[in-house]
Order: C-alpha cells, then sequence, then structure tokens
C-alpha cells in the first residue's frame, strides 16, 4: 500500500490522505488498513498527533519519534497549528463571510453523531469564507478555531448547508461519488528549526 508523502525531514511527515482511508486503525481485520499502518511501512518511527474523518481527505501532520509527538501534540492543543479545509455544500451562502458558534456534544442514543446542544455543548468555533457560488452549491473555505469530532460537518449542517456528499448530516437520497470535505493546508512554527511552515495538500474537487 502507498502513501503520497508531500513533506518530509528529520522531524516530521505531512502525507495527502485519501478519501475513504481511516487514520488509525479501527476495530476488526478490514479496518488496519489506515494512514499510520501505511506509513510505519516507510518510518518506523512514525506517530499520530491528530486525525481526519475516514472520508475527509487532505492534509495530515506526524512526528518523527516520541519526543516531536509530544512537541506537535502540544501545538494541536495550543492552538497554534492554523488549519484550513476546503468544502462544498449545497445551495448559496447568502453572505461572503462569518463565524459559527454551535457548541457540540456527542448524541449518545445514536453515536458516532454529533448534536448542536447550547446547555451541554463544547465550544466550537468555525469560521468561513465563500470562495466562490457555483451552480447549485458553494465552495467554501473553513478554519476552525476548535476541533470538535465531526465540527465542519455539523456546523455546515446546522447552517442549512450540509456539505455534498456527507453520509451522515447530509442530505438523505443523493448520491455523490465522495464528501466534498478536504484539508488544504496547514500553518505552524517547526519545533526544531523555528521556521514558519505552509504544508499545503491541494484540494482536487
Amino acid at each position: 500500500m502507498t502513501i503520497d508523502i508531500i513533506y518530509r525531514d528529520a522531524s516530521i511527515i505531512a502525507i495527502n490522505k485519501p478519501q475513504a482511508l481511516l487514520s488509525v486503525p479501527g476495530l476488526g481485520p478490514d479496518k488496519q488498513d489506515c494512514a499510520i499502518a501505511r506509513l510505519l511501512e516507510l518510518e518506523a518511527e512514525a506517530k499520530v498527533v491528530h486525525r481526519l474523518d475516514c472520508y475527509t481527505s487532505g492534509i495530515m501532520l506526524f512526528a518523527i519519534g516520541i519526543e516531536m509527538q509530544r512537541a506537535l501534540s502540544r501545538l494541536f492543543h495550543d492552538r497554534k497549528i492554523q488549519k484550513e479545509y476546503v468544502a462544498l455544500v449545497y445551495d448559496w451562502f447568502d453572505e461572503d463571510s462569518g463565524v459559527i458558534r454551535f457548541p457540540l456534544r456527542c448524541d449518545i442514543d445514536n453515536r458516532p453523531m454529533q448534536i448542536v446542544d447550547y446547555e451541554h455543548g463544547k465550544a466550537a468555533v468555525t469560521y468561513w469564507e465563500v470562495i466562490r457560488r457555483e451552480p447549485e452549491k458553494t465552495r467554501l473555505l473553513l478554519k476552525p478555531e476548535t476541533g470538535r469530532t465531526h465540527q465542519l460537518r455539523v456546523h455546515c449542517a446546522a447552517m442549512a448547508h450540509p456539505i455534498i456528499g456527507d453520509g451522515l448530516y447530509g442530505v438523505e437520497g443523493k448520491k455523490e461519488p465522495r464528501m466534498m470535505l478536504h484539508a488544504d493546508n496547514l500553518r505552524f512554527t517547526h519545533p526544531v528549526s523555528g521556521r514558519e511552515m505552509f504544508l499545503r495538500a491541494p484540494c482536487e474537487f
């Protein structure tokens, strides 16, 4: 099995994860093929520091070694790694930009679904900008400030603009070739060199 490496140095590796590939192993023998398993075939010291949903494509960052795993995990925890996603959503957004602040929690009766809950949900913030309006859909740039499970998917759906192809929060009965959500780029300060990093996996849809 192959993996598309878009950046590598002595401390970090960035890949372009294809859609429909797990980030880490799941339960059962049919869910062992994943991004980290493929990467470990090339780099035995590769370590996970964050995840993408199975059906989200795009850039993933991995550490080489336990010390770098701690350093990168700290950057993610402290929100010092800026993430941008591209999404295609149904219908047109009237405004050109905005922010979504719907608090989220797990739907304990319907896992793994997440729901908006103003009383018990955790804070979730997503900034968005219209890239362009297309026939019956809008291409968005999404900038999550927080990293809740399914945050971008739930936030778009809660705005009545579900992501095209989303099997959990999308439009029932509409068949699409894939979920139109892609992790486009990451910006951060390299923990070792101090260099400002901009790593990008261009969107394919």
